[in-house]
């Protein structure tokens, strides 16, 4: 799991090709679940990893197949779930992580 000493996702280095968000939720737990249903079902996407507080996804975009990496973990003592979303390769992705991140919200907000 490449979480940081602290236990947080790791932050991002490359800030053209990498989002990293941090969002509360009354009940974490719910919410956790919702947001790796809908993570595993995004396109092109593969797991790697998923347990109770941690999962991690590649992306791949439609034509290129370049991976993203995409990591979700929940901190149920904070109430809180950190989001990564970050390029394997190159140094920007015209906002394609971005956009990935914002799309889960969008969706996890629909499921509600």
């Amino acid at each position: 799991m490449p979480l940081t000493k602290s236990g947080t996702l790791s932050p991002c280095l490359i800030k053209t090709n990498c989002t990293l968000v941090e969002w509360s939720f009354k009940n974490v737990n719910q919410t956790y679940e919702k947001l790796i249903i809908i993570a595993s079902t995004l396109p092109r996407t593969i797991v790697l990893e998923q347990n109770n507080s941690y999962w991690h996804g590649v992306c791949r975009s439609l034509i290129f197949r370049f991976p993203d990496d995409l990591e979700i973990l929940k901190q149920s003592k904070k109430g809180i779930i950190q989001v990564r979303s970050s390029s394997r390769i190159g140094i920007g992705d015209l906002g394609v992580n971005r956009k990935r991140v914002n799309s889960l919200y969008e969706q996890l907000k629909q499921m509600d």
